[in-house]
C-alpha cells in the first residue's frame, strides 16, 4: 500500500510538472513554427539528390547577448568561454560580418584586440552562410536537428530559429536543404520524439511543401543519423524499424525518401558497428545509406585505399537492393581543445589535398552524391566555411588554414561539386583553385 501510494504521488508530481512545462513548450511551437512566406530564387535542382554535394550544418553556436539565452553554447566548456576553457580548434573568420553579427570574447589576438565569434541564432549570419554556398557553388545542406535538444523549450526555440534561417537562406539563394535528425545521446524507447517533431515540422511549418526543400525520387528527403554505432547507444537498430515505416508510410506526414546515417563498417557489422543482423533489415527499408567516415583514415592514400576496398563493395551492396549511397568526406580533423588528450591537428588537411583525394576516390568508386562534413563544425576541426589564419593567442591553441585564403575550402568543395555533376573524370591531384577560369 505504501509503495502504491508512493507511485501515485510521483505520478501526480510528474503530471503537474508536465502540465506546468507544456505552455512554455507550446508557446515556442506557436512562435517559431510557421510556414515560409518569403521570396524564392531559382538555382539548384531541388528534385534530386543525384549530383549533389550537401554539407552538414550544425547551427548550434550561440553567444552571450545574442537573444538565444543559451550563453556560449558549443564555444566553451561548462558555460565558460575563455582562454584555457574552449571546445573549438578552428576560429571563424568574422572580418566580413557586420557589427551586429560579431560577439566579443575573452580571447585576444596577438595585437591585443578582442577576438570575436558569431551566433547561429543571428539571422543575418546564417543568411550570409547560404550566400557563400551560392557564391561558391555548393548545393545546400542537411540541417542538423538534435532530438535531445528539441525536446525541451529552450533547445526547440534555438533549433527552430536556425532551421527557419536556413530555410530562408536556401530559398533566397537558390540552394536546397533537408532535415537531418541526430539521435546522439537519446535514450531507448524515445523514437516517438522524432515522430512528434516531424509531425510539427510538416503540419506547422509546411516543411515538405517549401519550394527549397530537397526531394528525391519524387518524395521529400529526411535523414536520421546515429543508428547501429557500437559506442554504447541506448536505443537499438530494431527501434528504427517503426520510425522508418512512419517516415515512409504515415498517411498524414509520411511519403518521405529516408536517408540513414550509419557507421563506416555497417555492411560487415564490424568495428564501429554493432553486431546485430537487424542493422541490415533496417537499412534495407531505407532509400539512401550514408556511412560516417570522419577519423577512419588519415592520409590521401588511406582514403583512396578505403574507397577501393570499402566504398566499392558498399555501393554494390546498395545497388543490389535498390538503395543509393552517399559517402561522407571531411577536410581534416582536430578536437584538442575539447579533448586535450588528443593531439592538435590529429588528421592534417594538407592544403586540401586530403579532402580532394576523397572526392576523387568517391567518384571513381561510383558515388553520385556526397555528404560534406561539415560546413560550420569548428569543434572537431572539420569546418569548410571561412576560418582565420589569425586566431587568438594564449592558453588555448588553434589551427589555421595554413596561410591559405579563408575561403579556400569553400572553393575546393564548390569545384568538386561541379566535377561530380560532370561526366569528366576527377583528377587525383587537386587542381589549381585560383585559376581565374575556375573563379566562383
Amino acid at each position: 500500500m505504501m509503495r502504491a501510494t508512493g507511485i501515485l504521488v510521483v505520478l501526480c508530481l510528474v503530471a503537474g510538472h508536465a502540465s506546468a512545462a507544456a505552455p512554455a513548450f507550446d508557446d515556442v511551437v506557436e512562435a517559431t513554427m510557421k510556414p515560409y512566406a518569403g521570396p524564392t530564387a531559382p538555382g539548384v535542382d531541388r528534385k534530386t539528390l543525384t549530383g549533389k554535394v550537401l554539407c552538414g550544418y550544425q547551427g548550434w553556436f550561440t553567444a552571450e547577448g545574442d537573444g538565444a539565452e543559451r550563453g556560449w553554447h558549443h564555444w566553451g566548456r561548462g558555460g565558460r568561454f575563455e582562454p584555457g576553457r574552449c571546445t573549438i580548434d578552428l576560429w571563424p573568420d568574422t572580418t566580413e560580418l557586420d557589427p551586429d553579427e560579431r560577439f566579443a570574447t575573452a580571447f585576444k589576438h596577438a595585437d591585443g584586440k578582442a577576438a570575436e565569434v558569431f551566433s547561429s541564432f543571428n539571422r543575418k549570419t546564417v543568411l550570409r552562410h547560404w550566400r557563400w554556398m551560392q557564391q561558391y557553388g555548393i548545393d545546400g545542406a542537411f540541417i542538423q536537428r538534435f532530438v535531445g535538444e528539441v525536446s525541451h523549450p529552450k533547445g526547440l526555440r534555438h533549433f527552430n530559429t536556425v532551421l527557419g534561417h536556413c530555410r530562408e537562406g536556401a530559398n533566397r539563394y537558390g540552394r536546397t536543404y533537408a532535415v537531418m535528425y541526430d539521435l546522439s545521446g537519446m535514450g531507448g524507447g524515445r523514437m516517438h520524439r522524432v515522430m512528434d517533431d516531424w509531425r510539427r515540422l510538416v503540419r506547422r511549418m509546411h516543411m515538405t511543401k517549401d519550394p527549397a526543400y530537397l526531394h528525391h525520387r519524387g518524395r521529400p528527403v529526411v535523414a536520421v543519423w546515429g543508428f547501429a554505432f557500437s559506442d554504447g547507444r541506448r536505443y537499438t537498430p530494431a527501434e528504427g524499424l517503426p520510425l522508418v515505416d512512419f517516415l515512409k508510410n504515415d498517411p498524414a506526414v509520411g511519403g518521405c525518401t529516408v536517408m540513414l546515417g550509419v557507421p563506416t563498417f555497417w555492411r560487415t557489422l564490424q568495428r564501429d558497428c554493432v553486431r546485430d543482423a537487424t542493422v541490415h533489415t533496417l537499412l534495407a527499408k531505407a532509400d539512401v545509406i550514408s556511412p560516417w567516415m570522419v577519423g577512419r583514415y588519415h592520409t590521401a592514400e588511406q582514403a583512396r585505399r578505403h574507397a577501393e576496398t570499402v566504398w566499392t563493395a558498399d555501393i554494390a551492396w546498395c545497388r543490389g537492393r535498390g538503395l543509393e549511397y552517399m559517402p561522407v568526406v571531411f577536410p581534416g580533423f582536430s578536437w584538442h581543445n575539447m579533448k586535450p588528450q588528443s593531439p592538435l591537428d590529429q588528421i592534417p588537411r594538407r592544403g586540401g589535398e586530403f579532402l580532394w583525394a576523397q572526392y576523387a576516390a568517391a567518384r571513381k568508386a561510383g558515388a553520385t552524391m556526397i555528404y560534406q562534413a561539415m560546413f560550420d563544425e569548428v569543434d572537431e576541426g572539420t569546418a569548410i566555411f571561412k576560418c582565420t589564419n589569425d586566431p587568438p593567442t594564449g592558453k588555448s591553441t588553434f589551427l589555421t588554414y595554413e596561410g591559405l585564403p579563408s575561403d579556400h575550402y569553400l572553393r575546393l568543395v564548390g569545384l568538386a561539386a561541379r566535377m561530380l555533376r560532370s561526366r569528366k573524370p576527377m583528377p587525383e591531384r587537386m587542381p589549381d583553385l585560383y585559376d581565374k577560369r575556375r573563379a566562383p
